[in-house]
């Protein structure tokens, strides 16, 4: 039997038919892609508009006590690494934060609707580093033995309730805090220093020096600790000179005296510490025990 002829109008007909399907598919997809991407902008700068709102009032309401990255000022205490306060859970440090602690001179924030007061902790725990996963540059456990031996950290500095007692408590420093944050802290410690929480040099009437970490100072007295743990009450009267040092009191040298390796363990020794008591379950502790 001959071929059938193929009535070519018919096949052109269905082609564009096709090809006018195949567009307007295309068309929907990049219209619900645009939908897509663009809902995606919206919440990306809803999200950072409602940080940088929180910022704000942290700014203007909390950062006179607490200081200007929350760990701690003179009328306020550390809100970022003090296990205290990094321990509770977000409906704790929602009521304090709504009905304040009148006792220990801290105001409530009810006034300023459940919606700022949630936009206020999301940034408080932003700053304590929670939900950020820290890459570890070294192995912890090699660290922890550092900082318990052969560096002599733990001199100093005490890590769950271990150590020494005249420098900072370490157990959540490095909650919100990258490697490369912690290891230059460590090989440049008195880099943007405070000269607040420094050292401060003391000459006595009598020209006795004494070096320390102010603990507590009033118009009449200063409070001094020395590197042994020693406090020494001075009263003001007696000192003729008061100098902050600039400086930290921590070794400066560990950059030249410690190996790369040594430093990322001990970089991740308190990195995965930080990590590990922020997820501890919450203890006891109120603000009011501070």
């Amino acid at each position: 039997m001959p071929p059938k002829k193929i009535n070519r109008s018919v096949v052109f007909a269905g082609i564009s038919i096709t090809f006018v399907l195949l567009c307007s598919s295309i068309a929907f997809t990049s219209l619900g892609l645009r939908a897509e991407n663009k809902q995606a902008a919206s919440s990306a700068d809803a999200n950072s508009s409602s940080q940088a709102e929180a910022k704000a009032i942290y700014g203007s309401n909390c950062a006179s006590c607490h200081g200007l990255d929350a760990r701690g000022g003179e009328r306020g205490p550390d809100i970022v690494s003090r296990p205290e306060v990094v321990n509770k859970t977000d409906a704790e440090l929602t009521e304090i934060l709504m009905n304040g602690r009148t006792s220990a001179g801290m105001p409530g924030f009810a006034s300023f609707g459940a919606g700022k007061v949630s936009a206020l902790l999301a940034y408080l725990r932003m700053l304590q580093g929670r939900g950020r996963s820290a890459s570890l540059p070294g192995e912890p456990n090699r660290g922890k033995i550092l900082f318990f031996g052969k560096v002599g950290c733990s001199e100093c500095h005490v890590v769950s309730g271990q150590g020494g007692v005249c420098a900072s408590d370490l157990t959540t420093y490095a909650a919100r805090l990258s490697a490369d944050e912690v290891r230059i802290r460590i090989v440049n410690p008195d880099k943007d220093l405070d000269p607040r929480r420094g050292m401060v040099d003391v000459v006595l009437r009598d020209s006795k020096t004494i070096s320390g970490f102010p603990r507590n100072e009033d118009n009449f007295s200063l409070q001094l600790q020395t590197q042994d743990g020693v406090f020494h009450l001075l009263n003001k009267s007696d000192i003729r000179t008061q100098t902050y040092a600039g400086k930290s009191g921590m070794p400066a040298n560990y950059g030249s005296t410690l190996s790369t390796e040594e430093l990322n363990d001990i970089v991740s020794y308190l990195l995965h510490v930080s990590g590990s008591q922020n997820r501890k379950k919450t203890d006891n502790k109120t603000w009011d025990d501070e």
